[in-house]
């Protein structure tokens, strides 16, 4: 990872100690998967001068010059238009507090896919759609040391020892090899997962592709691990940022039993992988309008890197890719069986749109008064907070066509003999909205007035994850089939990547709401008609 850089100037005359309140620090930022980011800027310049006049018309002026350096971590869905500022907020002891930082997809920034920006219940302290990492006052990270090959007591006492963290590998019923971890002042580390308990900083849960509410997803055994896994940032530059397989527990150990898959290396190590996995992809050509596609690699307990399993959770491993790392880069994609989140770097969020500014396009999309066709009536996108419904005035596509029009209720052809025997009993029916809602949720096809193009007919909803663009363009075109609406080359890119689904499966999926994408492109370029006056 790279941190994005700020230069902060400062003129200062006869008082050097003002410049000490400027420190270096860094801040990370996630963006999981699965599916929204807000955008604040991380990029904070200052110019203060002070030009002290003495009695002998004698002027000093004194220039000083500090780097403020933050680093951004995704799961959202999520990762600006000419550097712009933001508001961002920075991780200490395990709360996002308001301050001016980075967000994970979030700026180095991390980003949970399908959640358009915010969790259904509102993003609260670990539990978020996006996570921003910032530098810890005390470096908290770890490193191994000793290797206690037997069921000694020394091992016995690394794993009971709540101070000191510590790898166990059960290798059989009678032979364990603990491999203990001892300070690492040079690293700060964060750890990802399921757990609620105080070692996990970033609280994820399991993404349910075009569910609506965290109620959608209680019946839905969970895949992700308690402890998934673990980034490691350097505190110095170039404050690169590793991940690892696998989070210590809240007594600081992490325990691989007998069905999981572990060996040891040719240096006399041990090593393995988690029962599901944490499966990274690093983008080619950065995450920028060039991105293409690159490969799902597994990183194991010890940061190596292999090919993926026959399946998810398979005991043979992979082969050992020794050429490639676990270093994590603008746009590098983590799965975690379950949940996918996307890690953006302050540089990266850099290039992306700020909320600000999709909340600008919104404005000018509506200002330019967009007319329903066949009804004549205007057409405005809702505000972009959080909504599940659509409004009366919502546009809605046609998807085999990219014709917008107003919501009506009239040109569906699913079963047209059915509904043509049974037209008068549905026009007196007193559930209309209600049936229309069941169409709109099955994908019924319709018949576009315009063109006599037959397909899915749905509401358009802006993409309200920053981090999930690569550019400041208008949004133009609508993912198929939810119709969520982005930018062009953001469209393009997100339908060549495919995403893990299941144990065994890859699929290209809208970063807004994590539903796979249909159609021959996975998505379609908007129609819009202009006002007749």
């Amino acid at each position: 990872m790279r941190y994005q850089q700020s230069w902060i100037s400062h003129t200062h005359s006869l008082n050097l100690s003002l410049n000490l309140a400027f420190v270096l620090m860094g801040t990370w930022e996630i963006l999981l998967g699965i599916s929204s980011t807000h955008k604040d800027s991380n990029t904070h310049t200052h110019t203060h001068t002070h030009t002290h006049t003495h009695t002998h018309t004698h002027t000093h002026t004194h220039t000083h010059t500090h780097t403020h350096t933050q680093y951004r971590h995704v799961c959202e869905l999520t990762a600006t238009p000419p550097a712009c500022s933001r508001n961002t907020s920075c991780f200490q002891d395990g709360i996002l507090s308001p301050c001016l930082s980075l967000s994970l997809c979030l700026s180095r920034s991390v980003s949970l896919f399908r959640y358009n920006g915010s969790l259904p219940n509102g993003d609260r302290g670990r539990r978020k759609s996006r996570f921003s990492l910032s530098k810890r006052p005390k470096a908290n990270g770890v490193k191994p040391s000793t290797v206690h090959a037997a069921c000694t007591a020394q091992a016995a006492k690394a794993i009971s020892n709540k101070d000191q963290h510590s790898i166990s590998y059960t290798l059989s019923r009678g032979q364990t090899v603990v491999v203990e971890y001892t300070h690492d002042n040079n690293t700060d580390m964060f750890q990802i997962g399921r757990s609620t308990e105080s070692p996990i900083d970033f609280v994820v849960t399991d993404t349910v592709a075009g569910s609506q509410s965290n109620s959608d997803t209680q019946s839905v055994q969970s895949t992700i691990s308690r402890f998934a896994c673990r980034v490691m940032c350097q505190r110095t530059p170039p404050y690169t940022a590793r991940i690892y397989a696998a989070g210590f527990d809240s007594s600081k150990n992490i325990f691989l039993g007998e069905k999981a898959a572990k060996w040891k290396t040719c240096d006399g190590q041990m090593d393995g992988l988690t029962t599901n996995g944490v499966l990274v992809m690093h983008p080619r050509h950065g995450f920028t309008e060039d991105s293409k596609p690159g490969v799902w690699r597994e990183i194991s307990v010890c940061g190596n890197v292999f090919t993926l399993r026959e399946t998810r959770s398979a005991q043979q491993r992979g082969k050992m890719v020794e050429a490639e790392s676990q270093e994590l880069v603008d746009g590098s994609l983590i799965d975690l069986c379950g949940a996918t989140l996307l890690w953006r770097t302050a540089e990266g969020l850099s290039r992306t749109p700020t909320i600000k500014h999709l909340e600008a396009l919104r404005q000018e999309i509506n200002a330019a008064r967009p007319q329903c066709p066949v009804g004549f009536n205007t057409l405005a996108f809702p505000s972009m907070r959080r909504k599940d419904t659509p409004d009366e005035k919502q546009p809605w596509v046609y998807l085999q066509c990219g014709h917008v029009h107003g919501y009506h209720n009239w040109g569906s052809h699913r079963d047209r003999d059915r509904l043509d025997r049974d037209r008068d009993r549905l026009a007196r029916d007193r559930d209309r909205l209600d049936r229309d809602q069941e169409e709109r949720e099955q994908g019924w096809s319709r018949e576009c007035p315009m063109c006599r193009a037959t397909g899915p007919y749905v509401p358009l909803w802006l993409g309200c994850e920053a981090s999930f663009y690569l550019d400041t363009a208008p949004p133009t075109h609508a993912f198929s089939p939810c119709g969520h609406v982005c930018s062009e080359k953001t469209a393009v890119f997100w339908s060549q990547i495919p995403l893990p689904h299941g144990t065994h499966t890859f699929h290209a999926s809208c970063p807004f709401c994590a539903q796979q994408l249909s159609g021959e492109q996975g998505y379609v370029r908007l129609i819009f008609q202009g006002p007749l006056d």
